[in-house]
């Protein structure tokens, strides 16, 4: 019952979307910082969905990420010039991009986790 409803916490906190937040916070302030916080945000949430529960609530959130990402991409697009601020990519392949790149932190977070549950096994059955 616990990895359920860890499950369902990690998918739920997944479903900010970051991708767009960091966007936004580029295009606004011309600043990175939303970048990194996701790759932070998104790394812990990967270790720490992995050391309570398993891998398919991090599926699941990493797709509904994107999705709602597109929602207000999306929706900015139609209000204000994005088009023109990303170039070479239109904000919809930035999005795409920027997703797939956020796996990379959030596998070595994965590996992670996994280590750490094996190094606690092994010193509980000592």
């Amino acid at each position: 019952m616990r990895k359920i409803v860890i499950g369902i916490l990690i998918v739920c906190l997944y479903c900010i979307p970051f991708v767009y937040f960091s966007m936004h916070q580029d295009f606004a302030n011309r600043s990175m910082h939303g970048y990194l916080t996701m790759i932070v945000v998104t790394s812990l949430l990967a270790f720490f969905g992995k050391l309570f529960s398993n891998s398919i609530p991090l599926i699941i959130g990493n797709i509904l990420s994107v999705i709602i990402s597109f929602y207000f991409i999306s929706e900015m697009t139609v209000n204000e010039r994005w088009g023109g601020y990303f170039k070479p990519l239109t904000p919809y392949q930035l999005l795409i991009l920027v997703s797939f790149f956020n796996l990379i932190p959030q596998f070595f977070s994965l590996k992670l986790a996994n280590r750490y549950k094996k190094g606690n096994k092994h010193n509980v059955n000592l």
